[in-house]
């Protein structure tokens, strides 16, 4: 299974890089457009999202549009500094300072942390997916962990992937580990996932 997940990654993040600056940022922009026919989405106050490295789709209008809603707070992971934690993730405003973590990835200088169980939704970066809600990240299992609360209980928080259209997969492996999406969100279409959780809840 391992092999195969990580050819699998090899393939995907290679198809993503192959993407233009231009193909990257309408898809930023068409992506804030889709999450908007989200309901559980539109209700949300507190949005975790991530800072785009490596070819990940930008989430630069959706933070910009939250930004501009008072009501509502824009929020970004930081990694513990043991193997096997859990990310907390800190509210950050356009134009506030970052540091980068032990990664490299830049996270906000927290002068607050919540769990991941305090959040309405959060917005996954995604190396892969099926529409079955399966989802393959970088490998590293922090989000897997922060939510393997949602392998039993419906949301929140809302778990939506954020991807390329280029990214999707008829089908990817599961393990035991793995936390479904409850959406997915291309610079296409905004994809309800057709899995155990996301029959259980209605919105």
């Amino acid at each position: 299974m391992f092999e195969a997940r990580g050819q699998l990654r090899a393939e995907l993040r290679k198809r993503r890089n192959e993407l233009d600056g231009a193909a990257r940022f309408a898809a930023a922009r068409a992506v804030a457009e889709h999450l908007d026919d989200i309901p559980g989405y539109v209700a949300a106050r507190r949005v975790a999202g991530y800072w785009a490295i490596g070819g990940e789709l930008p989430l630069s209008s959706v933070v910009a549009a939250l930004d501009r809603d008072e009501a509502r707070t824009f929020l970004l992971p930081t990694v513990p500094t043991g193997k096997r934690g859990k990310l907390a993730f800190s509210p950050w405003h356009v134009g506030e300072a970052v540091e980068a973590n032990r990664f490299g990835i830049p996270e906000p200088i927290a002068t607050e942390l919540l769990e991941g169980s305090s959040l309405d939704v959060v917005l996954l970066p995604v190396v892969a997916f099926d529409r079955q809600g399966h989802r393959l990240g970088t490998g590293g299992g922090y989000y897997d962990r922060t939510f393997a609360f949602r392998q039993a209980t419906s949301p929140p928080p809302l778990l939506i992937g954020i991807a390329f259209a280029c990214q999707e997969v008829d089908s990817i492996e599961v393990a035991a580990w793995d936390v479904d999406l409850d959406w997915v969100v291309t610079e296409r279409e905004a994809i309800e996932c057709v899995s155990r959780r996301s029959q259980a809840w209605t919105r």
